[in-house]
Formats: C-alpha cells, sequence, structure tokens
C-alpha cells in the first residue's frame, strides 16, 4: 500500500489511486482466476487504450474472474518502491502483482519490453520463465507485437495471437 509519505513526495500521485469511473472492484468465494492485465507504459499513456479496456470489462464479466490493472510507474514512484522494498501493485485493490494467478502483458510496441521486465522485477517476480514456479503467476502477452513473441520467449509462459477479448 502505498503510504501518504510516499504519495506526497511523488508527482501526479492520483495516477496510482484508482477509482475512476468504470473501475471495477470484485471480492467474493466464486472467484477462481485472479488476473492482473498490465500495460507496461504510464498510467497516462495505458489508460485510455480501448483494447485494453474491452478486456478488462469483458474479464470481470465472467463469473469466475477477477481482472485488476497495472501500469508502469514514473521513475520518482519507481524509486520509491525500490527504496522501501515494496512490491508493484494492481491499481484496484493494490494486490501485489504477484499474487495473482495471470500476469497479463499488452504489447503495443517494441520499445516496451523493457518496461515488462522493469515491472516483473518491481513486482519480485523472477524474470526468467526458468527461474519461476508454480507460486509464481503465468506471465502472459497479448497485443498486436504477439505475432512475433520470439524476443520475449525466455520471459513469458505464452502468447496470445490474435484479439484477446475471441481468446477469452
Amino acid at each position: 500500500m502505498l503510504s501518504s509519505d510516499i504519495l506526497s513526495s511523488i508527482q501526479r500521485p492520483s495516477r496510482y489511486l484508482g477509482g475512476e469511473m468504470g473501475s471495477i472492484h470484485k471480492e467474493g468465494a466464486g472467484i477462481e482466476v485472479r488476473i492482473a492485465l498490465a500495460f507496461p507504459d504510464v498510467y497516462e499513456v495505458g489508460m485510455s487504450h480501448l483494447g485494453f479496456a474491452i478486456l478488462y470489462h469483458i474479464l470481470n464479466g465472467l463469473d469466475w474472474a477477477a481482472a485488476e490493472r497495472a501500469y508502469a510507474p514514473w521513475p520518482d514512484l519507481e524509486a520509491k518502491l525500490r527504496e522501501a522494498k515494496l512490491p508493484l501493485t494492481s491499481l484496484e485493490d493494490e494486490r501485489p502483482l504477484g499474487e495473482f494467478d495471470l500476469v497479463g502483458f499488452t504489447l503495443q510496441y517494441e520499445l516496451s519490453y523493457s518496461n515488462i521486465l522493469n515491472m516483473l522485477d518491481l513486482a519480485g517476480i523472477p524474470r526468467r520463465r526458468a527461474d519461476r514456479n508454480g507460486s509464481h503467476p503465468l506471465i502472459v502477452v497479448g497485443g498486436p507485437c504477439a505475432f512475433n513473441p520470439e524476443p520475449l520467449a525466455d520471459f513469458i509462459d505464452c502468447a496470445v495471437i490474435g484479439d484477446g477479448e475471441e481468446a477469452v
């Protein structure tokens, strides 16, 4: 959880608070799969991405699934997280990404690949697939750049080729 000390020491702290119109907080005994939809860029870039929003609402429309969102932090928050040894969390419930069953990254452009590795590191999830075990979430990628997932092959568990909403 981001303390008021951290929030007061970074630029634009509201990007990390959530609670926007249309955000979904889903709890209950019927939730079988918890999914973190991760956008490997800052909130201001990712929050307006229509495909990301559509997938978020489709997944949360399933009785058995709960989806939350995560974005790459701006360098000021990244430094604070590392300094305090706090993990990267979801926007809705501030759940550490390592506690999800699946973390799904959208691959919109190749320059975001390094942000994926950084987000995994911030979350305390081993970057390399070979270093993860059953206690870690599955790492899935999708989006336009998933048509060539080879550059990330050592870091992901699987790639969804095609429209994510059709795959669900």
